[in-house]
């Protein structure tokens, strides 16, 4: 099933029921490996939309999940600098040096248009944020299916090619 991913003509169409099953039966590194490959490619939307994306598909505990794996990539010093100030105001300005933590309530008040610009500011002070987020996504693989198509397409030829490793 891997193969149809691995050309340049890879069909689309099936892309989300094949993820599915991908994403249960390979190994998890290589599924994170595949995500942060499409979070990157040029030929998917910007990282920060589609983490802006994922964000509004979201629960709740994902929501917050997402929140706290940016942050943790952007430092507390940052955070009353972006999306409004909106996380320096969760967290009482931001100031301390302690590492916030991002519940599903505080989450909830923010948009995914907040979350997109914080998540423009993660990947711009720490590039590995996007590595970061495969991971956490290749833990939440319902959320990637929001991606589209050509992004899943994109994960599943990087698994089928690490797998053939």
């Amino acid at each position: 099933m891997l193969q149809q991913y691995t050309g340049a003509n890879a069909n689309t169409d099936r892309a989300a029921d094949d993820f599915d099953q991908v994403a249960n039966a390979a190994p998890r590194a290589q599924v994170a490996q595949g995500v942060s490959a499409a979070l990157r490619s040029d030929q998917t939307p910007p990282f920060p939309q589609m983490v802006g994306q994922m964000f509004g598909q979201s629960d709740p505990n994902q929501r917050a999940g997402t929140l706290n794996q940016l942050i943790g990539g952007l430092g507390p010093g940052l955070l009353s600098s972006i999306a409004g100030g909106a996380l320096g105001n969760l967290f009482g300005g931001g100031n301390n040096n302690a590492q916030p933590h991002v519940t599903p309530e505080q989450a909830a008040k923010m948009t995914p248009e907040q979350v997109q610009e914080i998540a423009a500011k993660a990947e711009n002070e720490n590039p590995g944020i996007v590595d970061r987020m495969g991971d956490f996504y290749a833990e939440n693989p319902t959320l990637v299916k929001a991606i589209g198509g050509a992004a899943l397409a994109i994960v599943l030829g990087q698994v089928a090619q690490g797998m053939r490793r």
